[in-house]
């Protein structure tokens, strides 16, 4: 365990500092880009605009013989782009792979300087993040890289799960955390095929009626919200961000929405976006409502300081409140400086 007056020293010498806090980034879909086809490449510039996040896929769905094609894509695509305010990400192949290596150390020594984030996947314990997280920093050293790269993992193991606490707290390089459903499922040797999403077998039938022969209802649960409650409460405690996974089937956008929401609710700041009509999906669901905040504004326009304590409506707002519409208002700036239609709906168009 490292002494807290060692916590937020570069691993390297050269290596840049860690960040104390995390930057604030709007990152309300993390959109998944399959490097190594040029066609897809091609209309990366175009996505740049839509998007909080590209990131560009190196593992699952990437074929064996296109691993190194995907890493020169991602490498190319990289050098191609201005991002601006959108992140780049990559999501390289998990530490016991053969393609692992070469994806770390191409990464940062061709687009260090651009890259924000490193996810990576099947995460089982802190000894992951270490090695990532000293890893990049000698790399950063080796090449000049003067922001510090950020590491995402993704909660896919039962041990993973965990040790999920232990995983949040490994690093100050630690950006946040995605729920993996599929390779979960196939750890805890779950019964579904589904990525993502509930099923139909899995929930739970009312009582029996007095009445003869009378239909019980049955109502369809969650799978995954043991999971993902315990992903938020890590991150939470951590000051790090938790991201609700894919969702598979792209033929049925309302239960995609219906999942982030639900997420969204449970403390979840953003999901993946596998296919581009999921986008507006995850933009629609992670955006603060509109009503909300005006209604924020109205508070923080009443109470200033932040102190004291108003109505408004017939409630009484204090400075818990106050705290709460500044998230809120922050949050829709950062929305409204990407979206411009939304920044009208706030209020905050320039």
């Amino acid at each position: 365990m490292k002494l807290p007056s060692r916590y937020y020293k570069p691993l390297a010498i050269g290596a840049p500092a860690p960040f104390s806090e995390p930057p604030v980034t709007l990152e309300r879909m993390i959109h998944f880009v399959p490097p190594h086809l040029e066609k897809v490449r091609a209309k990366v510039p175009d996505l740049i605009s839509r998007v909080d996040v590209v990131l560009g896929n190196l593992e699952d769905a990437i074929p064996a013989d296109a691993k190194d094609e995907a890493r020169r894509g991602l490498i190319e695509m990289g050098r191609a782009n201005d991002f601006g305010g959108t992140g780049l990400w990559a999501r390289i192949n998990c530490l016991n792979s053969p393609w692992v290596l070469d994806d770390i150390t191409g990464l940062v020594g061709e687009i260090g300087d651009k890259l924000d984030v490193i996810m990576l996947p099947k995460v089982e314990g802190p000894w992951d993040i270490h090695y990532l997280d000293q890893l990049l920093a000698q790399l950063e050293a080796r090449h000049g890289i003067s922001r510090p790269i950020m590491i995402h993992a993704i909660l896919e193991t039962a041990e993973g799960v965990n040790n999920v606490g232990a995983i949040a707290s490994a690093s100050p390089r630690m950006h946040g955390m995605s729920l993996g459903p599929a390779d979960l499922a196939a750890s805890r040797r779950m019964k579904t095929t589904r990525v993502g999403g509930g099923h139909p077998a899995y929930g739970v039938l009312a009582d029996p009626s007095d009445e003869a022969d009378a239909p019980r209802a049955f109502a369809q649960q969650d799978l995954w919200h043991y999971t993902i409650a315990r992903m938020v409460d890590a991150c939470a405690a951590n000051g790090i961000k938790p991201f609700y996974g894919p969702f598979g089937d792209f033929s049925d956008p309302e239960a995609c929405e219906t999942q982030f929401r639900n997420a969204f609710l449970m403390g979840c700041v953003g999901a993946w976006s596998l296919h581009p009509n999921q986008i507006d999906i995850a933009k629609r669901v992670f955006s603060p409502d509109p009503e909300e905040v005006r209604f924020a504004a109205r508070i923080i326009e009443a109470m200033p300081d932040g102190t004291g304590a108003v109505m408004l409506d017939g409630k009484m707002q204090d400075d818990a409140t106050w705290k709460q519409a500044r998230v809120i208002v922050d949050l829709a700036r950062q929305v409204a400086a990407k979206d411009p239609g939304l920044a009208e709906a706030y209020g905050l168009a320039s």
